[in-house]
């Protein structure tokens, strides 16, 4: 990737509700999928096999969505979503 990666207090917040790790924010930066976003922002997003239980139902994927900010030298994720399906 080349440049390093901040991850914001917003941004730990989600990932801790809505059940995304660390390690599966960077692997979405690195290997997802990439699209615009609002304000300038971009999307990474990155499918990962789940099959567990969250939040009292069955999923068979989770799908990890950082939002982030590029600058020159970093890129600083601002929000992260996950989806489960």
């Amino acid at each position: 990737m080349g440049k390093t990666v901040e991850i914001s207090q917003h941004a730990w917040e989600q990932m801790t509700e809505r059940g995304a790790s660390e390690q599966e924010v960077f692997t979405a930066i690195e290997q997802g999928g990439k699209e615009s976003a609002l304000l300038g922002r971009t999307m990474y997003r990155k499918n990962f096999q789940f099959d567990r239980m969250w939040r009292g139902r069955h999923y068979k994927v989770k799908q990890v969505a950082p939002i982030v900010v590029e600058h020159e030298d970093e890129l600083v994720v601002v929000t992260v979503y996950t989806f489960y399906f």
